[in-house]
């Protein structure tokens, strides 16, 4: 590749970061952004879990010490996440996916609606209607394993679902999200490394911005708090929905 494609990657590693920082879905950007210069479709399914572990490395640690992740049970959350996502992973060269390119558009469209018509969605703390442990283990496998088969959406779908079960705000919600989404990236990755299918040139331009964007889009969200998330959650999803329903029905 030539250098260009080098400096296009770290501008889109940043990007990436910032966005999945706040509000999820980063991959929305970085993804195609490896097709785009080149890179094949299985190595760019690698390399993107690479760049995006390290971003979120960063955001994980700086919520961790800003006090947003003493949810009870996380840590099963965790560890549900990393299992899963490794059997997603290995799933993924033995099923199809067109499936869930055509279904998951409609998901999206329906959290996106849903949180746009609920104005008090995520900006302060809710009923709980579900008991942490089993909330951690039910979605942790269920989502661990859709992101390492597939993966547009799972932020979001962590957002919805910590929000309307566990009765968290949209803060504390990004901060339990972003630790099972770390998981579930490092337990696809293991698979994608063992299979050959990084291409770490790549990930080393975007490592970069990643890191640079998620320093800056976790401290937004430790200052701004949950006023700054729901737009940028909304945006995100709207963005994501119209993209992936043009990729499977354009």
């Amino acid at each position: 590749m030539s250098e260009l494609s080098y400096v296009l990657l770290f501008f889109a590693g940043f990007a990436g970061g910032l966005i999945d920082s706040i509000a999820g879905s980063g991959g929305l950007i970085t993804l195609p952004a490896l097709m785009a210069v080149g890179v094949p479709t299985h190595l760019a399914l690698g390399t993107n879990k690479l760049q995006s572990a390290c971003g979120t490395s960063l955001a994980v640690w700086r919520y961790y010490r800003a006090g947003l992740m003493q949810t009870p049970a996380l840590g099963w959350g965790v560890l549900a996440s990393f299992c899963a996502s490794a059997f997603g992973a290995w799933a993924v060269s033995l099923v199809s996916q067109e499936m869930l390119r055509l279904l998951i558009p409609w998901l999206l469209a329906a959290v996106a609606i849903y949180t746009a018509m609920n104005r008090r969605f995520g900006l302060t703390a809710g009923v709980q209607r579900m008991g942490h442990l089993a909330f951690a283990l039910t979605f942790g496998m269920i989502l661990g394993a859709y992101d390492g088969f597939f993966g547009p959406g799972c932020g979001s779908f962590w957002m919805l679902a910590l929000v309307a079960l566990l009765g968290m705000d949209l803060r504390n919600a990004t901060g339990y999200t972003k630790s099972v989404n770390l998981a579930s990236n490092l337990g696809a990755l293991i698979f994608f490394l063992f299979a050959g299918q990084v291409h770490f040139a790549s990930a080393l331009a975007m490592i970069g911005g990643q890191m640079f964007g998620a320093r800056i889009g976790s401290g937004l969200v430790i200052d701004k708090g949950s006023a700054l998330i729901r737009p940028v959650f909304l945006t995100v999803v709207f963005g994501m929905t119209l993209k992936l329903l043009w990729d499977a029905w354009g």
